[in-house]
């Protein structure tokens, strides 16, 4: 294990002085190289020697779409509940306990209302640490009730997407909830409102074969994970291998699947522009 790893990294001096290093420094996935933790985040994650983009919770996403002091939640208070009562290593209970724990969500979602450089928009954003940005009934439910809020209030709207897919501790539950929000989308779609889909390291499964890829704007982050099945399944079905480079967000973007591969630090001006452009504001 790497020093900058372990959890108890100390360097002792004659004096028997310790300095603890812990947390201090990361390692850059991209590059491997070592990147001071404050540099990285001024740097909004991304690594400034070779810019791999790290990893953000739903929270830093709207941070960094919405203007400072316009943020505010809704749908805090729904729960996924156990169907299936569904058990594996763990139960799913318990999955959901220590998931509400660790991120403080009560599951992988955030919806919100705010403002993007002054134009009221709605964003939800998915939460990957969260059962791994799996999509359930609730998320299912919160972004269907993102898209109605923006139906009723002819407000535009973001879907965030970072996840490995559907549920699978709910099964045909979840599985609806791609069949749900597309219909909801639909109706955006008729009223002429915009809706603009960003995908993130990672977006998967049902995610992708569903709302992920259904924007008038697709739009992706540099390196992102975008595809239904993972590439090491398909090469183990396939039995060949995958060209390089294979359902990374530049790839898509070549063979017309994306419209953008945008830098985190341009995200927030570019959909910015695109809103303008899909709906110019009244003068």
């Amino acid at each position: 294990m790497a020093w900058f790893k372990r959890e108890s990294s100390e360097i002792h001096t004659s004096d028997e002085k310790r300095v603890r290093t812990e947390g201090l420094w990361v390692k850059c996935e991209g590059c491997r190289q070592i990147i001071w933790k404050k540099e990285l985040e001024e740097n909004l994650n991304v690594c400034p020697k070779c810019d791999y983009h790290f990893r953000i919770d739903s929270a830093q996403r709207l941070m960094l779409l919405l203007d400072e002091d316009s943020i505010e939640t809704q749908d805090e208070n729904m729960e996924s509940t156990d169907p299936l009562n569904f058990s594996d290593t763990r139960a799913y209970k318990t999955r959901l306990e220590q998931s509400k724990s660790a991120t403080g969500l009560k599951d992988a979602i955030i919806n919100a209302t705010g403002a993007l450089n002054g134009r009221p928009v709605i964003v939800s954003a998915m939460e990957y640490s969260c059962i791994g940005g799996s999509m359930g009934a609730v998320v299912g439910e919160a972004i269907t009730r993102a898209i109605e809020r923006a139906l009723k209030e002819r407000k535009p709207i973001v879907v965030v997407s970072a996840s490995g897919g559907a549920r699978m501790m709910e099964g045909v539950v979840s599985l609806m909830q791609m069949a749900k929000i597309s219909a909801a989308l639909a109706r955006l779609d008729d009223a002429r409102i915009p809706y603009i889909s960003v995908l993130t390291d990672p977006t998967t499964g049902g995610v992708t074969a569903s709302y992920a890829m259904l924007g008038d704007l697709n739009i992706a982050e540099p390196g992102a994970l975008i595809g239904f099945a993972g590439p090491r399944v398909i090469e183990q079905t396939i039995r060949q291998k995958l060209p390089e480079g294979f359902q990374t967000s530049e790839f898509l973007l070549q063979h017309g699947m994306l419209d953008a591969v945008v830098h985190r630090k341009e995200m927030k001006a570019y959909i910015s522009r695109a809103l303008d452009f899909m709906t110019p504001k009244a003068a």
